[in-house]
């Protein structure tokens, strides 16, 4: 064990954050720490770094231990050039160079004695340097910087000219050349585009050492963490496995706490009546056999009610009409800026009910071009078509779409003047925002409150056609999940832009990768794309190959892909469905266990035996259905490659 966190607790005025949050990391683990926004992890993360003071409990780490923090938005003041200031974390090793280049020179002009002695010195400090990898480690430095996405000619920029977001990236960079025994990063992949995310992943998969991460990036948690720790309602819950396993099990235990409550609800409730009725009947005895029943309910541990998504953000999208089959066409799209060449001659369409992702790298244009479509600039050539009956909603990753002068109350009934004082209330409600809440100003607001402004307007658009620039930017896992579930559920046409892979995973049909100025089209969601886009590849500056490899992807007509998908859902339900009859029998069988284990039926023979036949019967019924969950899981893997 390196790291133990044990009943910590913290308080803001009334806000009582933490209560009693417990859990450890072990050698090599790495771990996630999740939760919805305001839960308390970067609070956790300063507590555990000595940045902040719990109330109560402690925190203890192994002797020696290196840790190495990295906060959301790291502060960082140098002169130094990008490559210098992270070159820095290998000081050793330049001084160790340096101190080999003086040797050499002082050789060449030495003799005798005096020279023996330099060489055994120089051959000592040579092995050593060759020993810390003293040939790479500037080769090291250079690949760590133009993996988190630096280009050459940035590595030469003074660290003090950058951007907030660059300078978290070389802290970033510096922390992981420090190595330590333990890093902590808390919202690393904020800054990073999806091949530098991809790029950190491998890094951290490589990592020999413990790793403890803070991230709403759930495709990055599920390639990295081997245990997921969970904040919620100031308790903190251990899971092992990754995001994916931690999903599962968070739903089964869900689903088994709401079985719980409602059943102890009702018992409460049967219990409550039966002594009301006794006290009616007004005789000694039933009034002595009401006060006994109170005296064993107020012993009763009250549950509390589990935490529901639909107890958080409610977002339904319907569209107000159907749109024609034919949704928008884009054709010889092209733009600049300057010299700088973000797409040309860019084609492809949509079709009623399509979900298409738009991926790639930071500043190749992806969001230029929804504006574009959108009206908000203007292309240098080629031009867009709306379908018939197509309505347009848009999500503005900025929240241009935003008045800032507006209260959340007022932007919502300027935008829909036909809603009344009650509705507009509803509809904020079902975004979180209540009582006094409504008449915040937008330019006071969070990026994540006004991204719930912005999902409200989407909401009561009715649109058929959605546009969304990067929709899950500061939203947290639960609200990120709402959003996957309407958009699922959506029977209209979507057209986004995002970096978030989980996302694109859930909701994508087809994605556009938008690289060297063009698009290269993939059937299919985000997985997909990675074992397809090896065998697709595009030119730097040709359109033809890359033609040809939309034109070889398309040979899976709409229909055909159509039929894919729903082939793919129908194998899902099956599995979903045993998953549930497995969960139901265990549950039956741990309750059957308990009572085989209750004193009070250890002297009942003919209880025992009930309970033991039952109890091979759920047995037997287990046994079929975790064959049936292989098979169909199998079936799944097969029908998806």
């Amino acid at each position: 064990m390196i790291l133990s966190v044990n009943n910590i607790d913290k308080t803001f005025v009334d806000n009582h954050i933490l209560k009693s949050v417990s859990f450890h990391l072990n050698e090599n683990d790495k771990a996630a720490l999740i939760g919805v926004n305001g839960c308390g992890k970067t609070t956790l993360l300063k507590i555990i770094m000595g940045l902040e003071h719990a109330d109560n409990g402690e925190v203890t780490m192994s002797k020696d231990l290196s840790v190495g923090y990295l906060p959301q938005n790291a502060v960082l003041d140098s002169d130094r050039t990008v490559y210098e200031e992270v070159l820095s974390t290998k000081q050793d090793m330049v001084e160790m160079e340096a101190l080999l280049e003086k040797l050499q020179k002082d050789m060449e002009v030495s003799s005798g004695e005096e020279l023996d002695m330099l060489i055994a010195k120089h051959t000592d400090m040579l092995a050593a340097f060759e020993d810390k990898g003293g040939y790479v480690y500037k080769s090291e430095v250079r690949g760590v910087l133009l993996g988190l996405g630096f280009s050459e000619d940035q590595l030469s920029q003074s660290v003090n000219t950058l951007s907030g977001g660059q300078k978290t990236r070389v802290a970033l960079g510096k922390l992981l050349l420090f190595s330590p025994d333990l890093i902590i990063l808390d919202e690393p992949t904020n800054h990073l585009d999806m091949s530098s995310v991809s790029w950190l992943e491998n890094y951290l998969l490589n990592y020999k050492k413990s790793v403890f991460i803070v991230s709403h990036d759930r495709y990055f948690l599920d390639r990295i963490v081997n245990k997921v720790i969970e904040i919620e309602a100031g308790h903190a819950t251990t899971y092992d496995g990754n995001y994916s396993a931690y999903s599962i099990k968070k739903e089964m235990l869900r689903n088994a706490a709401m079985n719980a409550y409602i059943k102890q609800q009702a018992q409460i409730e049967h219990q409550e009546a039966v002594i009301e009725k006794l006290r009616s009947f007004n005789r000694e005895k039933s009034i002595k056999r009401a006060e006994s029943r109170v005296k064993a309910l107020e012993k009763i541990e009250r549950l509390d009610k589990p935490v529901e998504l639909n107890d958080d953000m409610q977002l339904t999208l319907i569209p107000r009409i159907e749109s024609g089959k034919d949704v928008l066409a884009v054709n010889g799209m092209s733009k600049s800026y300057g010299s700088n060449r973000l797409f040309e001659n860019l084609a492809f369409e949509l079709k009623r009910g399509d979900h298409v992702a738009i991926i790639g790298d930071n500043g190749t244009g992806k969001t230029t071009l929804l504006k574009i479509i959108n009206g908000v600039e203007s292309p240098d050539c080629g031009s867009y078509k709306l379908g018939t009956k197509v309505t347009v909603g848009y999500y503005d990753q900025e929240h241009h779409v935003l008045n800032d002068d507006n209260t959340i109350f007022n932007e919502i009934s300027d935008a829909y003047p036909g809603l009344n004082n009650t509705e507009i209330r509803n509809v904020l409600a079902a975004f979180l925002f209540t009582g006094e809440d409504v008449f915040k100003k937008i330019g006071s607001l969070s990026g994540g409150e006004k991204g719930r402004v912005s999902l409200a307007k989407l909401m009561l658009s009715e649109s058929n056609l959605l546009i969304l620039d990067e929709p899950t930017n500061h939203l947290d896992i639960t609200s990120k999940e709402i959003l996957e579930s309407a958009l699922n559920n959506y029977e209209g046409t979507l057209l986004y832009v995002s970096h978030d892979r989980y996302f694109i995973n859930r909701t994508a049909d087809r994605i556009l990768e938008l690289k060297n100025h063009s698009f290269t089209e993939y059937l299919g969601n985000y997985d997909y794309y990675l074992e397809k886009k090896d065998q697709i590849s595009g030119p730097d500056n040709s359109s033809t190959k890359q033609q040809t490899a939309v034109e070889s992807e398309n040979k899976l007509d709409w229909k055909a892909q159509k039929e894919y998908q729903a082939g793919l859902r129908k194998i899902q339900n099956r599995l979903n469905d045993v998953e549930k009859k497995i969960e139901a029998l265990e549950s039956e069988k741990e309750k059957l266990e308990v009572a085989l284990s209750d004193p009070v039926n250890s002297y009942n023979s003919a209880k025992l035996n009930e309970l033991t036949a039952k109890l091979s019967e759920v047995d037997e019924k287990l046994l079929p259905l975790m064959d049936d969950w292989e098979m169909i899981s199998e079936e799944l893997e097969e029908y998806r490659n």
